[in-house]
């Protein structure tokens, strides 16, 4: 989160390390990033018309789930 504040949304979007993806489902319209802590934690956000950014959820995720 500290890299979204320094260097905007858009420029960490585009380090393959954060995984940033779209979401599917019932989830469409939002995205999904590493959260930071660490891979079993996800931020969830939505990116509005106007450009700001809503984080939606930090949530835990597990590679059991998939």
């Amino acid at each position: 989160m500290d890299a979204v504040e320094r260097e905007g949304l858009h420029e960490v979007r585009k380090i393959p390390g954060y995984h940033d993806e779209p979401l599917k489902g019932p989830r469409q319209g939002q995205r999904s990033r590493d959260a930071g802590l660490s891979r079993d934690y996800r931020a969830i956000y939505i990116v509005q018309r106007d450009g700001t950014v809503e984080f939606a959820s930090v949530e835990e995720v597990s590679k059991h789930d998939y």
